[in-house]
């Protein structure tokens, strides 16, 4: 395993969601140095896709720290909004379904190519699968450039319950975190519900971390 400080790219910033506690790896560098390369793009429309809890909106922020923008839930697109990313370079649509108005969205899809604005938007699958009922929607999501996140490799996932749990003030055994590793579903989502878990169970059996209570959370 890599030392953990090749893993952690240190930054300013003190608010959630800073630069010093997104991991970076293979499974999510694409994404990584996209954003940080703005606006430097192949295309104006940016998609960023992964599964839950893999670091989409932690991406946004720090973007947004860098150089700004209006972010927007996509279930809650309004045609106020079409009016008001007029004043905006880079506009962002977080979780982004098929659920959305499909007119409003091809509207604001037309003003950020019309006025030369950069769009990106935060999906679990990629948008081009997306099976939308405007063609010329299905047209225009075929164009974005797309930076899909992995699923964690193994010096991502012993980052973050590295992280979640210096995050909770438990240490931790690097032995202990490699036996995790091996045994827990290569998902964002079931790290963090195993981190919770544990916890949960070292709690009720007032006892420090072991391989004993990591066999009981993992139901072995």
């Amino acid at each position: 395993m890599k030392d953990l400080n090749q893993l952690l790219l240190n930054f300013d910033y003190k608010e959630n969601f800073r630069d010093g506690d997104f991991y970076v790896s293979k499974s999510n560098y694409f994404a990584f140095n996209i954003i940080n390369t703005w606006p430097k793009w192949e295309k104006n429309f940016l998609n960023i896709c992964g599964d839950r809890y893999s670091g989409k909106s932690h991406l946004i922020n720090i973007f947004l720290k860098k150089f700004k923008g209006l972010v927007i839930d996509a279930n809650s697109l309004e045609n106020d909004h079409l009016k008001k990313i007029k004043s905006f370079e880079n506009i962002i649509l977080e979780n982004f379904t098929e659920k959305v108005d499909e007119r409003l969205v091809y509207s604001l899809f037309n003003i950020i190519d019309q006025d030369n604005k950069y769009l990106i938007i935060n999906s679990l699958i990629p948008i081009e699968k997306i099976d939308f009922k405007l063609s010329d929607l299905r047209s225009r999501a075929r164009n974005f450039l797309v930076a899909h996140i992995d699923k964690p490799d193994d010096d991502l996932m012993f980052a973050l319950i590295l992280k979640n749990f210096s995050d909770r003030q438990i240490v931790i055994d690097k032995k202990l975190i490699d036996y995790i590793i091996k045994r827990i579903d290569r998902s964002y989502g079931k790290i963090f519900e195993f981190i919770y878990k544990i916890d949960e169970v070292s709690l009720k059996k007032k006892k420090s971390i072991d391989f004993k209570i990591i066999k009981d959370a993992l139901g072995d």
